[in-house]
């Protein structure tokens, strides 16, 4: 092994979490990872655990892909001027969040709506989070909000400076589904992936975006189909889930009930693996570092579904469908976890059957990229067992 390879063993694990829905629950006790990589997953008698420079005793805890929020809305660092808010993104590393996508840095104080300043500050905001990661947190950036007037070179010289994400559809002056619809495709043609708001008016300025307007405008992803804040009626959601192919994404700042309904619809068209889960925070309810772990327990507890397919929706579903290398416990894949486990005192035989009746699990150490960023969570409900560094 070369001198500067840097090697994790996490042993001791009680279950792992695939973030697979096709096989949600894999065999094994030992993971390991080489230079932010897994090279292996198995059991610990199998595999070759000499030459750690990290050894992590799990302590017969679950292991799990890192969470990831696909609906978050930064504007720099580790601030949020929407709530006057630091180290908002170090808060849902303690709730288990490894990644995040931005639906648009819409809450920059000035924001340019003029063409040219708008790609700036795209180009600008995908730079500045790539070259820093709070806390270790990897924050996917620079979603320009679409405005009139653009034209496909907008998109390529977009494209070409390394933007791949459109903020939310709707959030800008581009309303109609028409107009919405041709931009689209221009980000498509250059392989920026499109999120549409979904709902009523989130904050003042922004307007209804309606089931026709997201059909017509066919955007990867419905976002927060269950409403930011406010739903579609019933009757729109079901069409929604029906009638189009797009990612569904559910958020914590939105219409819970409405979220059940899109996931039962989900299912009942076999079509689970479009179900993703974001917070759309920061927003006028705040920040959530727990709210990617509680849409988990709620959708597991209220809509009756076992827990481990839960946790797909926040991590392989979203990493599928976004194309990360994250979010999957897999060789090859980047070594993003969380150690959790039942919360002390809570109830249920263990951590899955606590989460489905609707519990909270205690976050107990997170690792990003092979590299331990945080220990016990100072947010979740303390874990019954922890994790800890053995070796390094």
């Amino acid at each position: 092994m070369a001198e500067s390879t840097e090697k994790l063993v996490i042993k001791n694990i009680a279950q792992i979490l695939s973030g697979k829905l096709e096989e949600p629950l894999i065999d094994g006790n030992c993971v390991i990872a080489i230079d932010g990589k897994i090279t292996d997953i198995g059991y610990e008698k199998d595999l070759d655990t000499e030459q750690a420079t990290t050894v992590i005793d799990a302590n017969d805890t679950w292991l799990s892909p890192g969470l990831i929020d696909s609906h978050v809305h930064p504007v720099i660092g580790d601030y949020t001027p929407r709530q006057q808010q630091i180290n908002w993104i170090d808060s849902c590393l303690h709730g288990g969040v490894t990644t995040m996508i931005s639906a648009g840095e819409v809450h920059a104080p000035g924001r340019p709506k003029d063409i040219v300043g708008l790609k700036a500050m795209a180009i600008a905001s995908q730079r500045w989070y790539e070259n820093f990661r709070p806390s270790g947190v990897k924050m996917l950036a620079g979603a320009p909000v679409l405005e009139e007037g653009m034209e496909e070179h907008d998109f390529k010289e977009l494209a070409d400076a390394g933007v791949k994400l459109l903020g939310e559809v709707g959030l800008g002056s581009v309303k109609t589904g028409e107009t919405a619809a041709q931009m689209v495709k221009w980000a498509r043609k250059y392989g920026i992936q499109s999120t549409i708001h979904t709902g009523g008016p989130s904050i003042p300025g922004s307007g209804l975006i309606d089931k026709d307007i997201v059909l017509e405008a066919d955007a990867d992803i419905i976002g927060h189909i269950n409403g930011g804040h406010t739903a579609l009626p019933d009757d729109q959601i079901i069409c929604l889930c029906e009638s189009c192919s797009r990612g569904i994404e559910i958020v914590h700042n939105g219409n819970e009930r409405a979220g059940l309904l899109a996931m039962r619809t989900a299912f009942e068209i076999k079509q689970a693996e479009r179900v993703i889960l974001g917070t759309d925070s920061p927003a006028g309810s705040g920040v959530q570092p727990l709210g990617i772990l509680r849409m988990i327990a709620m959708l597991s507890s209220l809509g009756d579904i076992p827990p481990e397919i839960a946790f797909c929706f926040a991590t392989g579903n979203t990493a599928r469908m976004r194309e990360l290398d994250s979010g999957i416990i897999e060789v090859g894949k980047s070594a993003d976890f969380i150690i959790i486990d039942r919360a002390q005192h809570a109830p249920g035989k263990d951590m899955l059957e606590s989460i489905h009746q609707g519990n909270l699990p205690g976050v107990g150490m997170t690792i990003i990229d092979g590299v331990v960023r945080s220990h016990r969570s100072r947010n979740t409900p303390p874990a019954t067992r922890l994790p800890s560094v053995v070796e390094a």
